[in-house]
């Protein structure tokens, strides 16, 4: 069985996530925040288990276990993050280093050493979650640290797919436009949701990447945008 490290698996885009990748077959490692887990989340997963990702030693003691246990990992889908907004007047330096830890270092933490065990093992594949304002100045001026946070991503993306060429490693980015979440119909009750895009149809894409024909792409940057 193909096994898969899921972080953030709990949150409202994990779980769909880890139903999707359970339902068609994988085996599924998940990291996760506090606060409860869905239903039949343990028969859906390996093993769950709460880790403070923002922690470079906790998190790299993670990982290491993790992986001794379950050497199979061949992916990981690291779906951790946050949103803050404010335009740059509003954005103090506590307000950047709080979504870099959020956004970036959540992920870094465990790239650096999934991607030792990736190249022992001949080979795998990382997922991350990018957001538009990191690509769209006109988008990210309203939430300054959030889209510094976010482009921090993509450059990561770049520097797996650099150091992983040759070696079957990549990184890709999936870019979410408003996700359709209780949360974000909450924070914007008039909006039009058909727009957003859904938590079920990012799972699908990812399920895609980990297919034979998704790891054939490289160096690629995903917009799912649907109409928003």
């Amino acid at each position: 069985m193909k096994t898969v490290l899921i972080t953030g698996a709990n949150g409202n885009l994990g779980t769909e996530v880890v139903k999707k990748l359970y339902d068609i077959g994988y085996g599924v490692c998940a990291a996760v925040g506090p606060g409860p887990l869905p239903d039949n989340f343990d028969e859906m997963t390996k093993e769950s288990l709460v880790v403070n990702l923002m922690d470079e030693a906790e998190t790299h003691q993670y990982v290491q276990e993790i992986t001794g246990q379950h050497p199979g990992i061949c992916a990981a889908v690291l779906l951790v993050g946050g949103y803050a907004a404010g335009g740059i007047k509003d954005t103090d330096s506590a307000a950047i280093d709080k979504q870099i830890a959020l956004n970036f270092k959540t992920a870094y933490f465990v790239v650096r050493p999934l991607l030792e065990h990736f190249e022992k093992m001949g080979g795998g594949q990382f997922i991350l979650v990018g957001a538009r304002p990191a690509l769209d100045a006109h988008a990210g001026k309203n939430n300054v640290a959030y889209s510094l946070g976010k482009s921090l991503v993509f450059h990561l993306a770049e520097l797996i797919n650099a150091a992983g060429k040759g070696k079957h490693i990549t990184a890709t980015v999936i870019v979410p436009s408003t996700i359709d979440t209780p949360p974000n119909r909450h924070a914007m009750p008039d909006a039009d949701f058909s727009k957003w895009i859904k938590a079920s149809d990012i799972a699908e894409n990812i399920a895609f990447l980990l297919t034979d024909a998704g790891k054939t792409l490289r160096e690629t940057v995903l917009k799912v945008y649907n109409e928003a």
